[in-house]
C-alpha cells in the first residue's frame, strides 16, 4: 500500500464558464470523486477542490452576445456548474472562480516575484487580426491546417491530431471563427516567461515518477526540442486581469486559471481555519497534490506550471493523472466543435449512478479515450448492477422476510466462500489507489456472479419446502446478504446513491474498515425496488 498518512490535496482542470458541464467534464471529476471517496473510506484525510475558470474572449464575447457582463455571466455558470456536480454525486470541499479577488492577488504577486528574478521578457511579436471586428485573435478563435501533419480544422495553438503545439501564425489557411474572414498578421507587445530558463529542473521532475510512462514520452519530446518562452500576456479587448503597470494588457488565462488551485485552497483555508496554508504549499510540504486532467492540457500542468511553482518556491505535484477524451460513435466530446452532451441532457433520460459505474467499467491508469455506446451501457447496468447483484439482495431477502422476520442468522456457514469475498479486498484496495477502476468492475462482477451461482445451487426455493431445511435456508439466505454487503462496500466510491438505499435495505452503514465482520443475528429491512432496469426506449428517446 502507497503513503497516504499526509493530507491529500485533489484537483480537477476547471470548467470553462461560456458553457455548460458536458459528459468530458464528468468523466474526470467522476474519476477524481471515485477516487477521493474510496481515500475517505479509508480513512485518509482529503481535500478535493476545483472552480470555474472565468477568463478569456469567449467569455466576453459570449456575455456581449447575452447583453449581460461578463462577472454576471460567470456568476450564472457556476451556479449551475455546481449544481450539476451534485447532481452526480461529485462533491468538493470547495468550488471556487478564477475571477477572485484572492486569486488576483497571488497572479500579480507572481507576476512581481517572477519580474523580480528576471523571469519576464517584453518583445514584439507577430499576430493574427481580424480587421473586421478590430481585434486580434486567440488561439481558440482561429482554424487552419496545421503546419506539422496538415490536419485541418486545427485551433490556433495545438493539433487535436498529432499533439504538436505551435503558433498560431504557423497555422496554414488560418480563418477567424469569429468573422469568417482571412485574419490579417500584426504586430505588438507582449511579455513572455522564460520556460527554457527551467528545461533542467523539468527534465530532472517529470521523469521522477510524476506522470504516466505514455504521458512521459510526449513530455520528454517536447523537452528535447526545446522550450520556448511563454505569452502570459492579451491585448485588449479581453476579460480577465489586468497585467500591473499596463493599461491595455491582461493576463493570459492559461496564467490565472492554475494559479486558481493556490487562490481556492488559500479560500478553504480562510474558511476551515485548522488548515495551514503554508504548510501545504510550501517547498518541503509532506502533503501530496495530486491533479486530474485530460490529455489535451498536459503541456500547461507539466511544463508550465511546475516551472511557476519552482520560480515562486512552490512545492510540486506528486503525480498528474492525465486521462483520455471521451468519444461518441468514435467522435471526440467537444463543446466548441459543436458535439457535447449535457449534464442535463443526461439525466433527462439517465440517472447519474449509472454514468458513473459505466465511465468506471471504463476507465484505467492510461490514456486511451472512452467511447459511449448507449446500448452497451444499458447492457451493462441491467446485467451487472439490475439481474446480478440487485437480484442477489431481492431474491435473498424474500425468504427472509418471509420465514425469519427479516433476521440474518447467528453464524456463516460457508466461510471458504465468506472468505474468499474477505480475501479479494487487497486487490481490489490496489486497484482503487491506482486508478484501475475497470479492474475493480471485473472483480464486483466476478463476485456478484459466484455468490448468485453459489444461491442457484443450494436452491433455497427447493429446500423450504422441507421444514427440516428450515435452517439450512435461513443460512444460505443470510450469506447471500452478507456477499451482497461486501459488493456494496466495494461499490461505495462509485455509486454512492446505490449504496445509500443499500444502507437503508440492510439497516447499517457500511464501512470498508469493518468489511471483514459479517451481519449476524441482525434485521435487516424490508427490500424496496433498490435500481430499475435502463429500457431501450429511453435511448431511443436520447438519440432524438
Amino acid at each position: 500500500m502507497k503513503n497516504f498518512t499526509n493530507t491529500i490535496l485533489v484537483t480537477c482542470a476547471f470548467p470553462y464558464s461560456n458553457g455548460d458541464i458536458h459528459l468530458g467534464h464528468l468523466l474526470e471529476q467522476i474519476q477524481a470523486d471515485i477516487w477521493v471517496r474510496y481515500h475517505r473510506m479509508r480513512g485518509r484525510s482529503v481535500i478535493f477542490i476545483c472552480s470555474d475558470d472565468t477568463h478569456g474572449t469567449a467569455i466576453m464575447l459570449k456575455a456581449k452576445k447575452m447583453k449581460i457582463s461578463p462577472k454576471k455571466l460567470i456568476y450564472c455558470m457556476q451556479k449551475k456548474h455546481k449544481n450539476n456536480f451534485l447532481q452526480f454525486s461529485i462533491i468538493h470541499d470547495h468550488y471556487s472562480s478564477t475571477d477572485s479577488k484572492i486569486n488576483k492577488n497571488l497572479c500579480e504577486n507572481i507576476y512581481h516575484i517572477i519580474k523580480k528574478k528576471k523571469l519576464i521578457k517584453e518583445k514584439y511579436i507577430d499576430q493574427l487580426y481580424d480587421k473586421k471586428l478590430n481585434m486580434f485573435l486567440s488561439d481558440r478563435f482561429i482554424k487552419g491546417t496545421c503546419p506539422k501533419c496538415k490536419s485541418i480544422n486545427q485551433y490556433g495553438d495545438n493539433c487535436d491530431f498529432c499533439g504538436v503545439n505551435y503558433n498560431a501564425i504557423e497555422l496554414l489557411n488560418p480563418i477567424s471563427e469569429l468573422s469568417g474572414s482571412s485574419p490579417d498578421i500584426r504586430n505588438s507587445k507582449h511579455l513572455f516567461f522564460k520556460l527554457s530558463y527551467f528545461s533542467q529542473f523539468l527534465k530532472k521532475w517529470i521523469n521522477s515518477g510524476v506522470v504516466q510512462k505514455s504521458v512521459l514520452n510526449k513530455i520528454n519530446e517536447w523537452l528535447s526540442i526545446g522550450l520556448r518562452s511563454w505569452n502570459i500576456s492579451r491585448d485588449k479587448p479581453y476579460f480577465g486581469f489586468k497585467i500591473p503597470g499596463f493599461s491595455n494588457k491582461f493576463f493570459y488565462v492559461w496564467l490565472d486559471a492554475p494559479i486558481g488551485y493556490i487562490s481556492c485552497f488559500k479560500e478553504l483555508c480562510n474558511i476551515k481555519k485548522n488548515i495551514n496554508f503554508n504548510e501545504f504549499w510550501s517547498i518541503n510540504s509532506k502533503n501530496k497534490l495530486y491533479h486530474f486532467i485530460g490529455k489535451d492540457i498536459i503541456y500547461f500542468h507539466s511544463l508550465f506550471w511546475p516551472s511557476i511553482l519552482e520560480a515562486i518556491n512552490y512545492r510540486k505535484p506528486t503525480k498528474i493523472f492525465v486521462h483520455g477524451y471521451v468519444t461518441f460513435k468514435g467522435l471526440k466530446l467537444s463543446k466548441s466543435k459543436g458535439l457535447a452532451i449535457s449534464a442535463n441532457k443526461w439525466l433527462s433520460c439517465f440517472d447519474s449512478d449509472s454514468l458513473r459505474y459505466y465511465f468506471a467499467s471504463k476507465l484505467s491508469h492510461t490514456i486511451e479515450d472512452i467511447d459511449i455506446n448507449l446500448y452497451d451501457y444499458a447492457y451493462k447496468i441491467n446485467s451487472d448492477i439490475v439481474n446480478n447483484i440487485i437480484n442477489l439482495a431481492a431474491r435473498n431477502s424474500s425468504f427472509l422476510k418471509k420465514y425469519f422476520f427479516n433476521t440474518l442468522s447467528n453464524n456463516i456457514k460457508e466461510l471458504n466462500l465468506y472468505q474468499q469475498f474477505i480475501n479479494i479486498t487487497i486487490c481490489i484496495q490496489d486497484l482503487f489507489e491506482e486508478r484501475k477502476f475497470s479492474l475493480v468492475i471485473q472483480k464486483i462482477r466476478y463476485l456478484s456472479n459466484l455468490a448468485n451461482k453459489y444461491i442457484d445451487e443450494k436452491k433455497p426455493w427447493l429446500l423450504i419446502k422441507n421444514i427440516d431445511n428450515k435452517n439450512k435456508v435461513h443460512d444460505i439466505c443470510s450469506l447471500g446478504i452478507n456477499l451482497f454487503r461486501i459488493i456494496m462496500i466495494f461499490l461505495k466510491p462509485i455509486m454512492p446513491k446505490l449504496v445509500y438505499k443499500s444502507e437503508l435495505f440492510l439497516n447499517t452503514s457500511l464501512y470498508w474498515d469493518k468489511i471483514n465482520e459479517p451481519l449476524l443475528n441482525h434485521k435487516i429491512n424490508d427490500f424496496s425496488c433498490l435500481y430499475k432496469r435502463i429500457e431501450i426506449s429511453f435511448i431511443d428517446d436520447f438519440l432524438k
